[in-house]
């Protein structure tokens, strides 16, 4: 049995046993995608790879021996860079958008595609639980959003965007008037305190989301009633105001205190906030320079001054959001401000090194190219845009399931899985950092259960390996040569007829959305 080091930690295994295996028993954690085991290892992706001590490259651990006496680098910085440009490399053939353009283009980066998916089926709490996750007043921006994410909507290429904001506003009002409306869950206090300067969008959005992480949040206004320019500017026709009411008493169930009348700089002075609480958020609206002076914020080009990932300030502690520092007066990125700031406050609550909302990784296809727009198209309704007939301009139930199936469902199927996507992240790979030629998108659809998407396959062959495995009479093979080799069903059968019995093991172990479910 032999012994051998990784990372100077001793193991000892089973003559035969990999550098994988080895480092497995001791719990070190190396990446892999083309790789399962009791299957026969394809050292194809090379994100496994290790440095052996004395080896002249590199080697991928899932198919090399370990040998006496080896002694073997696993998270060393050229094995990480290794691993990086390996994951660059597949992204550079990697055709799929792992979000949905709607969702990268909406400042509140809501998961849109799964809202509507939502709504086709009719799970509307799951739908509420979807939107709220990023969206803290979804039934005031379903009415008043100017709509960013339809000009991002790639069903707009054929014929128009699907209406989303309608979408959003249906959900959110099917749950206000509800029997029991969505409450978020809430963290056990965490005896930890926030001022929340402005009872606006962006300081109602910062509340929402801090007393959800345990933070008690007290939330300050010079006005009579909470909402800023929602209740004070917005006309009465385009925002009722008992929608907006009542989306702020859901808010008032997390337990967050109002103070209103209240004027800070006069009734109370940012050293009282910054004496009573452990963080102040400030979202008053646009300032004038002398209300930035006077709260001793330092003032920038479009209102107070603040670091653009973190929204910190230049007093420690104090953040700020919305409408005080960039003046867009656009309700849905002041909602996208206080819940990305809500995310540095809580950093520095918890004493850990502020850095901001994490982005989430992504890929893109870009623009399409001439008959891609068709395959998205055949797996949705082909019927046009629809238009609201409740004389408030919102959905009925029927058309609100009815809209949702004109989506064209871009974002990959298996984001929360895909393993490129999780090492792509983890490694900080860059998607464009090497260039090859574009692919067509193609979509299979002839299986009953299953989607095949050649543009995100890596060829790893475990498909291959499953099908035969399962004893397909058909199966799965490698076609082509050269940088041209796929994965396709033999003879140019149908996806039907290569899996009849594996087809769900397949997709379970495709590394990427290659292989996925189609609902």
């Amino acid at each position: 049995m032999p012994k051998l080091f990784i990372d100077n930690r001793e193991v000892e295994v089973n003559k035969g046993a990999t550098i994988l295996d080895a480092a497995g028993k001791l719990g070190i954690e190396i990446p892999t995608m083309c790789f399962l085991k009791d299957y026969k290892p394809s050292t194809s992706c090379m994100v496994c790879v290790v440095k052996i001590e004395g080896a002249a490259s590199l080697v991928p651990a899932c198919g090399t021996i370990s040998a006496e006496g080896m002694r073997v680098e696993s998270s060393s910085e050229p094995v990480y860079q290794a691993r990086k440009a390996a994951l660059e490399l597949l992204l550079s053939d990697h055709l799929g958008d792992c979000l949905g353009p709607c969702q990268m283009i909406c400042p509140a980066d809501m998961n849109i595609p799964l809202m509507i998916r939502q709504i086709a089926t009719g799970s509307m709490r799951d739908a509420i639980k979807t939107v709220k996750k990023d969206i803290a007043l979804p039934a005031v921006l379903g009415r008043i959003c100017p709509k960013p994410c339809e000009r991002g909507c790639r069903r707009g290429a054929y014929d128009q965007a699907v209406s989303i904001c309608l979408l959003k506003r249906y959900v959110a009002d099917v749950d206000l008037e509800s029997a029991n409306p969505y409450i978020p869950h809430c963290k056990s206090p965490r005896e930890k305190s926030v001022a929340i300067v402005g009872a606006g969008p962006a300081g109602l959005a910062a509340a929402y989301y801090l007393q959800q992480a345990g933070f008690s949040c007290t939330v300050f206004d010079e006005r009579e009633k909470p909402g800023g320019m929602l209740q004070y500017g917005v006309p009465e026709q385009e925002l009722p105001r008992h929608v907006l009411d009542k989306e702020i008493a859901l808010i008032k169930k997390l337990n967050v205190k109002f103070k209103n009348g209240i004027r800070i700089g006069t009734d109370l002075s940012m050293a009282d906030l910054r004496r009573d609480f452990d963080a102040v958020f400030v979202a008053v609206g646009q300032v004038k320079p002398e209300d930035a002076r006077l709260f001793g914020l330092e003032e920038g080009g479009k209102g107070i001054k603040i670091d653009g990932t973190t929204y910190q300030t230049n007093i420690p502690g104090v953040f700020a959001g919305g409408d005080a520092v960039h003046k867009r007066k656009l309700t849905v990125r002041a909602v996208a401000d206080g819940k990305e700031a809500a995310v540095s406050i809580g950093q520095y609550l918890s004493g850990r090194r502020v850095t901001g909302a994490a982005k989430e990784f992504n890929t893109r296809i870009g623009k399409l190219q001439n008959g891609e727009i068709e395959q998205f198209l055949a797996s949705c309704d082909k019927a046009g845009r629809l238009e609201p007939t409740e004389k408030d301009g919102a959905f009925t139930e029927q058309e609100a399931q009815k809209e949702s199936l004109r989506c064209l469902h871009c974002d990959c199927r298996k984001a929360d899985v895909c393993k490129l996507k999780q090492y792509a992240q983890g490694h900080e790979a860059k998607s464009t950092r090497y260039k090859s030629e574009r692919r067509l998108f193609t979509q299979k659809l002839q299986h009953p259960d299953i989607i095949y998407e050649a543009g995100k396959c890596i060829d790893c062959g475990l498909c291959v390996q499953t099908a035969a495995r399962a004893g397909e009479e058909l199966g799965l093979t490698f076609v082509g040569r050269g940088f041209d080799v796929r994965v396709a069903v033999p003879f140019e059968r149908s996806m039907a007829e290569a899996l009849k019995n594996s087809a769900k093991q397949c997709v379970k172990a495709c590394p990427t959305g290659a292989l996925a479910f189609k609902v």
